[in-house]
């Protein structure tokens, strides 16, 4: 801690005990394992049904982690200060984007199941899908996702090797770095991420396009990943860690971003509606017509009251983002609903009607819980704040105006 024993008066402890961290690491272990036996068990019985399961759960673990990236990458361009205190918290998080790159493999291991256009015969029957097929191919498919993991896998390694070289000589030619990186870095993160929404999920119904749709995942994403940001703070508070370090003006400014991401995700989201219904064109239309009747259509209206409406007026007030209660509560709201909005833009390309199963819960552990064993296994003889950021001072005292 050297450089900040001036404001070691107003921290609390930088430093995770062994016996806390093993205990929750174990924890975490014992999830994946869980989560992983019963992907096994599914995959044995229902493999299809096991495919599609997982390919929410997988989306959704990856692009919580992207939203990690994108949001370090702002902090460290628009010089921000207040974050310097949970942006260790981002940064572990972001590190465990490698290890989404190996959750992809049983996505390339079920991609017959998955996508119609890796069907030669089928595409040859359909013109459309001939057209189509130069861009949409397994090879293409496989090699775009490799590249994709490589851009965001060294943006990660980057960026958060110099805050952690920063902790043992303060210089703030680290913060530089970072910053530099994080300019291109965020434009090839906006590019590959909608790229990989066009490949991943909305491709999943090869005969529609959206060219909004890359932002409507990637905003569903941040969405997330604030949310976990809040959960993972206050649960380190309950349990007295960086209680002092990440004060209630902290919490607001991470309820001002879920509060953004919400009215961000609605503003895209209806503007890929609006559009599609002004033209009113059959092969646009399509998508939204099946998620408006054999009872997706209640999906839909869950959608609208739960992931715009509801956390948008519970959000709106400055007292909501500063009580840690609602904030807490509303997270895992994010959470829940953001994961039915995958689930939305996924299994109507399979199922008439929604038919919930017990693979859909083993399908989203067992990523959710790997990513989390790697994000925490991080924290072990590691600061959880940046200790040799020059900045730490200014936001160890941050108040919001």
């Amino acid at each position: 801690m050297s450089g900040h024993d001036n404001i070691s008066a107003i921290t609390d402890r930088w430093y995770l005990e062994d016996g806390t961290w093993a205990k929750v690491r174990n924890a975490l272990l014992f999830l994946a394992l869980v989560g992983w036996a019963g992907c096994a068990a599914g995959y044995a019985m229902e493999p299809d049904r096991f495919f599609r399961s997982y390919m929410v759960g997988f989306a959704y673990s990856t692009l919580t982690c992207l939203g990690g990236l994108f949001f370090l990458q702002v902090m460290y361009l628009t010089g921000s200060a207040w974050s310097v205190t949970v942006r260790r918290i981002v940064e572990h998080l972001v590190a465990a984007i490698p290890v989404c790159a190996i959750l992809f493999i049983p996505v390339v291991l079920g991609i017959h199941t998955l996508y119609e256009w890796s069907h030669t015969e089928e595409v040859m029957k359909d013109p459309i899908l001939r057209q189509k097929m130069s861009f949409l191919n397994v090879e293409a498919f496989v090699i775009r996702g490799a590249i994709f993991f490589a851009i965001w896998s060294f943006l990660s390694w980057k960026i958060t090797s110099q805050s952690l070289a920063q902790d043992t000589d303060q210089s703030i030619a680290h913060m530089d770095t970072a910053s530099r990186w994080s300019a291109p870095g965020l434009v090839f993160t906006f590019l590959t991420v909608s790229l990989a929404a066009f490949d991943w999920l909305m491709s999943l119904a090869p005969h529609w396009y959206s060219t909004i749709f890359g932002l409507y995942i990637f905003a569903g994403g941040g969405w997330t990943f604030i949310s976990t940001m809040m959960i993972i703070c206050q649960l380190l508070r309950k349990n007295g860690i960086l209680a002092k370090s990440i004060t209630v003006e902290h919490y607001h400014d991470l309820g001002k971003w879920m509060f953004a991401t919400t009215a961000f995700w609605s503003y895209i989201a209806f503007s890929q509606y609006m559009l599609i219904w002004y033209a009113n064109l059959p092969e646009e239309t399509i998508w939204y017509k099946v998620r408006w009747e054999n009872g997706w259509e209640f999906v839909s209206y869950l959608l609208i009251v739960g992931h715009f409406f509801f956390p948008f007026l519970a959000l709106l007030a400055r007292g909501s983002k500063r009580n840690l209660g609602l904030m807490f509560g509303m997270a895992f709201w994010v959470l829940f609903i953001e994961y039915i909005d995958l689930y939305f833009v996924i299994m109507p390309n399979f199922y008439k009607s929604p038919a919930p199963h017990w693979l859909d819960f083993f399908g989203w552990l067992a990523p959710v819980a790997t990513v989390g064993v790697v994000f925490w296994s991080r924290f072990r003889g590691k600061a959880l704040i940046p200790v040799g950021d020059l900045r730490l001072e200014q936001a160890l005292t941050h108040q919001n105006i």
